[in-house]
């Protein structure tokens, strides 16, 4: 038996009306706000416990939100989530990144942007970061910045299977956005 017919999404974001109840002091927030966290709310507890690791790896994450948009968009080209790369595109314009800088996250830049591309490829590829990207990422970020880069790819690459798995609409907002300004 197929429990997800392929059609639409086997999984759509949920709407404001169909909500759970056992998360409705989420919806007002991050969680409301976006297709991705409405379509992880078809499972209210990961949801739940999703939230305080969101918190520290979107917003108090030691590689500071440079540097944290350039690990994501790396992490979203590997993975192939239009939706992630869509999103960050945004939230990188916003925080002043520019669109070349942007771009070459799909190919290999030059300087530390060059070495997050290859701190992510490694964790993709390899599954652990060698000595000789510690060696070079210690010095310019630190340890706690390492170790929020390794979870960011891993909190972002979940993300991605969810997005992908569920086929989740880009949001509106964001697809307009990209209309007017293709990245």
């Amino acid at each position: 038996m197929n429990v997800f017919p392929k059609a639409a999404s086997p999984c759509p974001p949920i709407s404001d009306e169909a909500w759970p109840a056992e998360i409705a002091y989420m919806r007002a927030g991050f969680a409301g706000a976006l297709n991705v966290y409405r379509t992880m709310a078809h499972h209210s507890a990961l949801l739940k416990a999703w939230a305080p690791l969101r918190q520290h790896i979107v917003k108090d994450s030691a590689l500071g939100a440079v540097r944290s948009e350039l690990v994501i968009l790396r992490a979203a080209h590997r993975m192939g989530s239009a939706y992630e790369w869509a999103h960050h595109v945004s939230r990188a314009r916003a925080l002043g990144i520019t669109d070349t800088r942007i771009q070459a996250m799909r190919g290999m830049p030059d300087g530390e942007d060059g070495l997050i591309a290859e701190a992510v490829d490694a964790l993709f590829d390899e599954h652990r970061l060698p000595i000789h990207i510690l060696n070079a990422l210690q010095p310019t970020m630190g340890k706690e910045a390492i170790f929020d880069l390794m979870a960011t790819v891993g909190f972002y690459s979940i993300l991605g299977f969810i997005l992908m798995t569920f086929e989740t609409p880009i949001d509106e907002y964001v697809a307009r956005e990209l209309v007017k300004n293709p990245a």
